[in-house]
């Protein structure tokens, strides 16, 4: 055996993975960058979208092609379809957006990496890039990230081309390829499939796409096989965001089955039609273009094929779009059918905003804590209602109910406190800007003060069935009293949610109004309380009871009013 060769041909598969490598981590850099950015302009972009599905098309092309990252815009859609401020229906159009979005990578590299040699500048470029790295100002720092990750791309790409050996000496492979890339359905099922492994190995679309753009370039494959493996990383991209969302919640699931069905139905038509599309896309790369035949080879013009290619690629998906527009509803009745949900507490009591397996930069993860911190605002009013049924219920079967579910919502609180530190921990290990961190400190407290309120709540219930097992009883002025308290906390709940949940405007002074009502009429009970007591008004171990529940409302208060002021801290600071 000649070793000299094997290792030889090691080191070629070795040098392409590590240029694939390359173009992937400057992708990724680039990505990341733009979303630091601009992040927050950018949901404000998604955040202000209509019902015009149209408008959603465009701006999920608009997001995707800025970021050049389809599974960013993803997140950020899902994000806000558990967070209420979009439906399915009106997310389905910024997913089809977003496939639009993909192939502006294509011409991209289809017009900078094999028209021009961009790599002469991708070393000049970081040199410019380098000293933005290091200033203070973040959003400038994010900028040189942007534009060191465009560098290494073009790098990464440069050295691809370099590293796939090219093949036009070696007819016993293209004899092979040739004998599989005949017109036939089964051929084309065939490169169908291999378009959507060679997806899920590098984990990206646009890296298989470059990838199959450079072995049309270097003769490996014709166009006809390069098109339908096209097609092929089409679905492949779906299986991606299929696998991540597995450990997500039903949204994520839902979310991404409406953006398999939507490819794979396009996947499907076009599979049938790509020789007729083929046709006309090659009339409009000679004719309208000007470029060389994708047919003639790569040794007339080595971009020719490349280029045709990034026009089918936009053919297929904006063709797909016109084509399946008309039937979101059918699309997304589909996904909900195909993932169903458990129970209705599969999507009351677990994290619906985090834990999509997406990994997200700071900016997008912090803006999914702090709607599940919001939503963990909402099971605390929950508990405050619940303890208030307790006062007035008379029902046996009723009251053992309501201490069940107190008690479930207490584990539950526990839970979503340590998985939201958790996450949020995870996402302070990487760099933030000022703001982030003050908001990431700010949810920490929140979630602890709220994990307290359920705590109390709980503890209140359990002395309320004490009361009833000793069989002692409220007075209708004691329970009176005990009702207007949980009034006024329902109050004050309901401003501390208002508060979570709106970015740009918060309502601390009427939060502080509410916490000082609730000191005065706790100050006010007790006073009476204790003149009743000397009286002899009432039993003493009621009034005990009674005076234990309306200090421990004081103290929910107290915790309600550390929620508004750490949000209203950030508020202040951003």
């Amino acid at each position: 055996m000649d070793t000299s060769h094997y290792w030889s041909n090691l080191v070629s598969v070795l040098t392409v993975i590590g240029s694939l490598g390359l173009f992937i981590f400057g992708m990724k850099i680039m990505s990341e960058g733009i979303q630091k950015a601009a992040g927050k302009k950018l949901r404000q972009i998604l955040g202000a979208m209509t019902r015009n599905r149209f408008f959603g098309v465009f701006t999920g092309f608009f997001i995707t092609g800025l970021i050049q990252s389809s599974s960013a815009t993803t997140v950020m859609t899902v994000s806000f379809v558990n967070a209420g401020l979009l439906t399915l229906v009106e997310s389905a159009g910024v997913m089809m957006g977003a496939n639009i979005g993909t192939t502006v990578t294509g011409w991209i590299v289809s017009y900078l990496g094999f028209k021009f040699k961009v790599s002469a500048i991708a070393i000049p470029l970081m040199a410019f890039a380098l000293p933005m790295i290091f200033m203070r100002r973040a959003v400038v720092r994010s900028w040189g990230e942007f534009l060191m990750g465009f560098a290494i791309l073009f790098l990464g790409l440069a050295a691809l081309k370099d590293s796939v050996p090219d093949l036009k000496e070696s007819p016993e492979v293209l004899r092979f390829l040739s004998a599989y890339a005949d017109p036939s359905l089964l051929s084309r099922l065939m490169f169908v499939g291999v378009g959507a492994l060679l997806t899920i190995i590098v984990q990206s679309s646009s890296a298989a796409m470059t990838l199959t753009f450079v072995m049309t370039a270097n003769g490996w494959i014709p166009f006809e096989v390069a098109a339908s493996m096209i097609l092929g990383e089409n679905i492949g991209t779906t299986i991606t965001a299929e696998l991540a969302s597995m450990v997500g919640n039903v949204h994520a699931k839902r979310s991404a089955r409406i953006h398999s069905l939507f490819n794979i139905i396009g996947v499907a038509w076009m599979v049938v039609l790509i020789p007729h599309a083929l046709k006309l896309i090659t009339w409009f790369s000679v004719d309208v273009m000007g470029n060389a035949s994708p047919y003639a080879g790569s040794t007339a013009s080595p971009e020719a094929i490349p280029l045709a290619l990034s026009y089918f690629h936009t053919f297929f998906n904006m063709a797909n779009m016109f084509l399946l527009i008309g039937f979101v509803g059918p699309l997304v009745k589909t996904a909900i059918w195909s993932v169903p949900s458990r129970t209705d507490e599969d999507e009351e009591f677990h994290l619906e905003h985090i834990g999509s397996g997406v990994v997200n930069t700071p900016e997008l993860s912090v803006i999914e804590a702090s709607r599940e911190v919001a939503r963990f605002g909402k099971l605390v009013s929950k508990m405050n209602r619940m303890v208030t049924r307790l006062i007035t219920e008379t029902d046996l079967k009723a009251r053992t109910k309501l201490y069940k579910k107190i008690r479930k919502y207490e584990e539950i609180t526990d839970r979503v406190e340590v998985e939201v530190a958790n996450f949020l921990t995870k996402v302070s290990q990487g760099e933030l800007s000022e703001g982030l961190s003050i908001r990431i400190r700010g949810m920490l407290s929140e979630i602890n003060d709220m994990e307290r309120i359920a705590d109390i709540y709980f503890q209140m219930s359990m002395v309320i069935r004490r009361k009833e097992e000793e069989q002692l009883w409220f007075t209708p002025e004691q329970r009176q009293d005990l009702l207007g308290m949980f009034e006024l906390l329902e109050k004050a709940l309901h401003v501390m949610c208002k508060n979570l949940d709106v970015e740009d405007k918060m309502y601390f002074d009427e939060a502080f109004e509410l916490e000082q009502l609730i000191n005065k009429r706790r100050d006010e009970l007790r006073e009476a309380h204790l003149k009743s007591i000397e009286t002899g008004d009432y039993n003493v171990r009621s009034g005990l009871v009674y005076s234990d529940l309306f200090s421990s409302c004081e103290k929910v208060g107290d915790h309600v009013i550390n929620v508004s002021e750490a949000a209203d801290g950030f508020a202040y600071r951003t």
